[in-house]
């Protein structure tokens, strides 16, 4: 219902995705055709923040990230959106919290059933 409401005041082109998330674009690639797959070795960068937009985890504290695509651990909405995202793209990405940290949340900042804001730029792209 929260993230309903955030879409709704949205004034961007918000898109809903088929894996339960809702994502717009901030910086798009329209002549790359190159999705990642299985196996392809990614890095990218990210925060975390809330549908108040107050920041949770900050691109510098997270860092770079490398992740090889379904072959590491992540929450379940970052490990589906990463896949729809091409080298040099910037992507908002609005999960649920069932797609994000869920009922227990992180452990640390996230608590339980909070819906997360990700702001995300896949810097690179390294096909298996």
């Amino acid at each position: 219902e929260k993230i309903k409401a955030f879409v709704e005041k949205s004034t961007k082109d918000i898109l809903s995705s088929n894996y339960g998330f809702w994502y717009y674009y901030n910086k798009k690639q329209e002549n790359n055709k190159n999705y990642p797959r299985f196996g392809d070795q990614i890095q990218y960068k990210y925060d975390v923040k809330t549908l108040k937009n107050e920041l949770i985890y900050s691109e510098e504290e997270l860092s770079i990230q490398n992740y090889f695509i379904d072959q590491q651990e992540l929450f379940s909405g970052l490990r589906e959106g990463l896949k729809l995202m091409k080298e040099g793209e910037s992507i908002t990405f609005l999960f649920p919290s069932q797609k994000a940290y869920g009922y227990y949340g992180d452990d640390n900042k996230i608590g339980s059933n909070v819906p997360l804001i990700c702001d995300v730029s896949l810097v690179k792209l390294t096909k298996n």
